[in-house]
């Protein structure tokens, strides 16, 4: 599977200081396909004109090429209209867009917001901040010793009956996958508004509405999944969407504008103010297309391969601390590695001097590092385009590498 699929990355084949590529940095972003860059050229070659304002040729296959996106998005989430659908510039953006519009109409003083320890700050920080703003309780869900949610703490929260739960699919540090659907129903029989990021976990396996339970928002970003930066998608329940006020204000999501009021377009338009970034869109599309035609249940058996294939390994060495599961079925290919004695700088470099492409630094996850006690760790991550042979690259050097510092340090 793998050599016909890396033929399809042109970036794969370079070669850094003389050493080939071995590029393990896709938790942060994932390269693209050929497809999908050439998919973005066309646009910009041949169709490049503004969509939803104008009735000339041109206009219309923009237009067309662009609300197909949606389509595929609906499809590919298992969501039940394209109405729900909404464009945005990524997962932050959705996470504030969200956290400004809902959380302002929903949030009143005294009442919850829960989130997790293992929060990206994008689903960490709106909430706070809400939650200052409107004098709201901040809960945040404490972790088990091997970094998967604690049940008691679960137990805890719930026993609050929080207005807002919001939780990563998969943790973008330790890799590791959480209950989403489990949590989404006891959650909601209290009440609960329940917001899903799945920026790491699209990327990894098969992410379905129906399949994550009675959640309310589900939020990812393209470039993690193969397609372009600087877009992503919003999917909420149509009659939540529907009340909220809109995000901001201006081009395409207006109806009407008087002189003193003015009237919101329909969804999802109400929340996609402005020209989008339409040759973005067009590379989401082409990235679902390429992900498709390998299938996401391959992929993620693959991607399983390389977690069984490196977790052991990697709990071998001696020097070498691993966060996240021991147990390769509850996480993903993603590796964040500390060296007492190392910063986790110095190993990155150390790693890119043998050609290979890591992660240094706390990851947007400030909250875990504080309780983890670390303040940065050196984080691998992989995608279905890397090999067993990469794996094993960085196990041997990782082997050598507490080595290697305690030499320097003589």
């Amino acid at each position: 599977m793998n050599e016909l699929i890396r033929r399809d990355f042109p970036i794969l084949a370079r070669r850094i200081d003389g050493k080939p590529l071995c590029y393990l940095d896709n938790a942060a972003t994932s390269q693209k396909p050929r497809k999908v860059v050439e998919a973005i050229s066309r646009f910009y070659l041949e169709t490049n004109a503004n969509v939803h304002r104008g009735v000339y040729h041109l206009s219309q296959e923009a237009t067309d090429a662009f609300e197909s996106v949606r389509g595929k998005v609906r499809r590919f989430i298992g969501a039940p209209t394209e109405r729900e659908i909404i464009f945005t510039k990524g997962t932050t953006d959705s996470i504030n867009l969200v956290a400004t519009s809902f959380g302002e109409m929903s949030i009143s003083e005294g009442d919850v917001i829960a989130v997790t320890r293992m929060e990206h700050h994008a689903n960490f920080v709106p909430w706070q901040q809400l939650a200052k703003r409107k004098k709201a309780r901040f809960e945040i869900i404490e972790l088990t010793q091997d970094w998967r949610l604690d049940p008691k703490e679960v137990d805890r929260v719930l026993a609050l009956k929080p207005k807002v739960l919001a939780v990563t699919l998969l943790s973008n540090v330790t890799g590791v996958t959480n209950p989403v659907a489990s949590l989404a129903a006891r959650f909601k029989m209290a009440g609960t508004s329940i917001l899903v990021d799945a920026a790491q976990g699209i990327a990894h396996s098969e992410v379905r509405i129906d399949a994550l339970g009675p959640i309310d928002f589900l939020t990812f970003s393209a470039h993690k999944m193969c397609g372009p930066t600087g877009v992503g998608v919003l999917w909420g329940r149509e009659a939540l969407l529907e009340r909220m006020p809109p995000y901001q204000l201006g081009g395409n999501m207006i109806s009407h504008v008087g002189d003193f009021d003015s009237e919101w377009n329909e969804l999802p338009h109400k929340f996609e103010a402005g020209t989008p970034d339409i040759a973005s869109v067009i590379g989401l599309g082409a990235a679902i297309d390429y992900i498709d035609t390998h299938g996401r249940n391959r992929i993620e058996e693959f991607e399983q391969s390389i977690t069984d294939h490196i977790l052991s390994r990697l709990i071998a060495i001696p020097g070498i601390r691993l966060l996240g599961p021991t147990d390769p079925h509850h996480r993903a290919p993603i590796f964040s590695i500390a060296i007492d004695g190392v910063h986790a700088h110095d190993l990155a470099t150390y790693l890119d001097m043998e050609g290979i492409s890591v992660r240094a630094g706390h990851h947007c996850a400030h909250p875990l590092m504080f309780k983890l006690g670390l303040p940065a760790t050196c984080r691998a991550s992989f995608s279905f385009y890397n090999t067993l042979d990469e794996a094993d690259q960085l196990v041997n050097a990782l082997s050598h590498a507490p080595s290697f510092f305690a030499r320097r340090r003589k």
